[in-house]
């Protein structure tokens, strides 16, 4: 299986890039995480044992895969929300082709109406790549359903530094999580739940 997620890895790389060169439209473009961004996320989802993982914006599914297969290794699930149907279909193509589609839940619709539907403090980890304005406004959301000791995890950090302010100051505020700037892929802004 490893050679097989390997495989598809790259392909999509290769999808993303030239897909994301051809079109303006937003909602066409990919606009998947680096590949050391996936590497990170799947050494944290490992180091932290995450077995209950949310990851908001699915787009092909080029994160959720470096997440399903860390979640592969903790005996976790990886439950996904996406918007766009287009994107929605190309990513249930993409995990079936996987065989990691059984660590994987697909969720269509807002993120933010899927938040308020979330256990309190039931996920281990959270991984934002979305809608950057929205973040602030899901923040009380964010904050309530990850469990003490969880990790929520932020991309674009840096390349989108301007449009993340908002969000970065609410969390760094809170003195319920203690938060840090990694300088990989993007830009990763993480911030952990003190337990």
């Amino acid at each position: 299986m490893t050679d097989a997620v390997e495989n598809l890895l790259i392909e999509l790389e290769h999808f993303s890039i030239s897909n994301d060169q051809s079109t303006s439209v937003r909602t066409q473009r990919m606009l998947n995480i680096t590949r050391d961004t996936g590497e990170f996320l799947s050494v944290l989802v490992q180091a932290t044992s995450a077995r209950r993982i949310l990851e908001i914006g699915t787009s092909n599914g080029y994160s959720t895969l470096w997440l399903a297969r860390a979640a592969d290794v903790t005996d976790g699930m990886v439950d996904t929300i996406e918007l766009s149907d287009y994107k929605l279909e190309l990513a249930r193509q993409n995990f079936e082709r996987s065989g990691l589609k059984h660590r994987i839940v697909q969720h269509a619709g807002d993120a933010g109406e899927h938040l308020r539907t979330e256990k309190t403090a039931g996920l281990d980890l959270i991984f934002l790549d979305s809608e950057r304005r929205a973040y602030a406004g899901w923040w009380p959301e964010l904050k309530r359903i990850l469990r003490p000791g969880g990790l929520l995890i932020v991309d674009n950090a840096q390349s989108h530094a301007e449009q993340m302010a908002p969000f970065r100051a609410l969390v760094e505020a809170d003195e319920d999580f203690t938060t840090c700037l990694v300088p990989v892929g993007k830009g990763e802004f993480l911030a952990t739940r003190r337990p």
